[in-house]
């Protein structure tokens, strides 16, 4: 147990010293508080742009020489619709509307006129070139006023003009007995943002072990203490800074995201209600668990190259694996309810991604969750097993890398008292 600590402390102290993950780490909390923080930025370019405006407020003008509205126009300056209304009910020509744009008397103009299909509005301006037609809420605005104005000619009730515009409610419901809590979409993005927290905190193992066999520190190591303390104690060391990297980002988020965002602007996107202490319990549970799984995994696949630039080759077949089982559980979590997401919240590469988040829309019963972590801890025993045998031979390995024959044979033939 001592040589345990002892390697996990030297471990954590390794990977606190190195520049590189000082640095990353900085620039994820920077690029956390600068994301958080866009809200605040728009609206201080938008209130800047709102203060533009509201000192040159467009000037509109509107001829209506067939009192079409019947003198209605006038409340439209009271609407507060950005424009400042110049009615005119008599005809003024084209010529007349362009020599006032060019003089800066108006900067656009609304011809309106009877045809025999409707009502004919001409919006008139200096250059059409950067405009996609006439805006729409002008459009909106001159159709509803002439709306209610035909409307108040028919002398109708408050409930019969309340009829022709009924509220309409729209709800959303389910056939399947499971009714899934809180946004899938959002869901998915946390699945993605703890894999990678699984991901690379567990690469590291392999790239530790690795740097320090080229560097001879292993022969050392190996000397002093028996392998299965080597692998459990690296593993330990970085899984502990792993998680303490982990706690400061989600710290620094949260913090940010109550400091930060404008008020109801998370709850608007998030169901916070589905996030509970519990769910926090097993989000960590399974952390822990799928950290170990593939940091032992990378383990083997450390001990089994001699130079640093072979580790990603090494690596390759775990990443494949540990993809496959993310990708398993984000996109079948776009149908929570079907047995292929049950599959994947059980089966061990894909269910530290996706049973916290079938907790946390409360679908996942007891019965599964209890299922998920016993295969889990089994997979966990069995790759452990595995790693440390074929480990404890090929760390002093220094030639080739080593094949999955060798490690077969190696794994027969390995004696498990040395181990």
């Amino acid at each position: 147990m001592k040589d345990l600590i002892l390697v996990a402390t030297f471990t954590i102290k390794e990977m606190l010293k190195k520049k590189t993950f000082l640095v990353s780490n900085l620039i994820i909390i920077l690029m956390i508080i600068v994301g958080f923080n866009i809200p605040n930025i728009l609206n201080s370019f938008n209130a800047n742009k709102n203060d533009s405006e509201e000192l040159a407020i467009s000037k509109e003008l509107i001829v209506d020489a067939q009192n079409i509205y019947e003198g209605s126009l006038e409340a439209l300056n009271s609407m507060n619709l950005g424009y400042n209304f110049q009615i005119e009910n008599k005809e003024v020509s084209f010529d007349e509307i362009k020599t006032k744009i060019e003089n800066g008397d108006i900067e656009d103009a609304i011809v309106i006129s009877k045809e025999k299909n409707g009502i004919k509005l001409e919006y008139i301006v200096e250059d059409m070139t950067m405009m996609n037609g006439v805006p729409e809420d002008l459009q909106n605005t001159f159709i509803g006023l002439y709306k209610n104005l035909q409307l108040s000619k028919l002398n109708l009730s408050e409930e019969q003009i309340a009829s022709l515009e009924p509220n309409f409610e729209f709800e959303l419901k389910q056939t399947e007995e499971a009714e899934v809590k809180g946004n899938v979409i959002v869901m998915m993005l946390l699945s993605l943002v703890l894999f990678y927290a699984i991901y690379f905190c567990a690469y590291q193992v392999s790239s530790s072990i690795t740097t320090e066999k080229t560097s001879k520190i292993m022969e050392t190591l190996v000397t002093s203490t028996k392998p299965r303390t080597i692998v459990l104690g690296k593993t330990i060391g970085i899984g502990i800074v792993g998680f303490m990297q982990v706690v400061v980002i989600v710290a620094v988020a949260l913090i940010c995201a109550n400091y930060c965002l404008p008020e109801g602007m998370l709850e608007s996107v998030l169901d916070v209600s589905q996030i509970t202490p519990m769910l926090g319990i097993f989000t960590i549970i399974y952390f822990i668990l799928g950290y170990a799984t593939f940091a032992l995994l990378y383990a083997l696949t450390g001990s089994t190259v001699s130079k640093p630039e072979d580790v990603q080759t090494a690596n390759g077949p775990v990443a494949v694996v540990a993809v496959i089982g993310f990708y398993l559980s984000y996109f079948t979590m776009l149908n929570p309810n079907s047995s292929l997401n049950e599959f994947a919240s059980i089966f061990p590469f894909s269910a530290p991604f996706c049973m916290p988040f079938r907790i946390m829309m409360g679908i996942a019963t007891t019965s599964q969750i209890a299922i998920s972590i016993a295969i889990l801890i089994a997979t966990i025993l069995i790759i452990a097993n595995v790693s440390i045998k074929i480990y404890s031979s090929a760390i002093l390995n220094y030639g080739s890398r080593v094949s999955l024959k060798d490690m077969i044979k190696m794994y027969k033939n390995k004696d498990d008292s040395n181990i």
